[in-house]
């Protein structure tokens, strides 16, 4: 996982790194775990995340299984919780650069 082998890099600049999935909170505790990661792991189980920042994968109905999938996406927020970069694609396939997003978060905490 990028996040996971950035978090120094993003702690030095002074930013909290959590991610969220549609998994429930149990799948999330596990696999946190297992993949020790360093930051918090939170659950979007009815996708209302998703539809707030607009990465809700509109490919599944609601009532279908995979319903709440979103595109994957990194945001950037202030400490005021207002999204300063946000960076998501449609294709699942598509991650964007750590780099970039280094470069964006570098920008923020100046």
């Amino acid at each position: 996982m990028q996040l996971a082998d950035a978090h120094g890099q993003f702690e030095k600049l002074g930013i909290a790194v959590v991610a969220m999935t549609y998994d429930s909170p149990a799948t999330n505790r596990r696999f946190a775990q297992r993949r020790e990661l360093p930051f918090p792991l939170l659950s979007d189980e009815r996708a209302r995340h998703a539809i707030a920042f607009g990465i809700l994968n509109e490919a599944y109905e609601k009532g279908h299984r995979a319903y709440g999938v979103p595109h994957p996406g990194i945001f950037l927020l202030d400490d005021d919780g207002v999204i300063r970069a946000k960076f998501a694609e449609a294709g699942f396939r598509i991650r964007p650069s750590l780099g970039k997003v280094l470069k964006a978060a570098e920008a923020i905490s100046k």
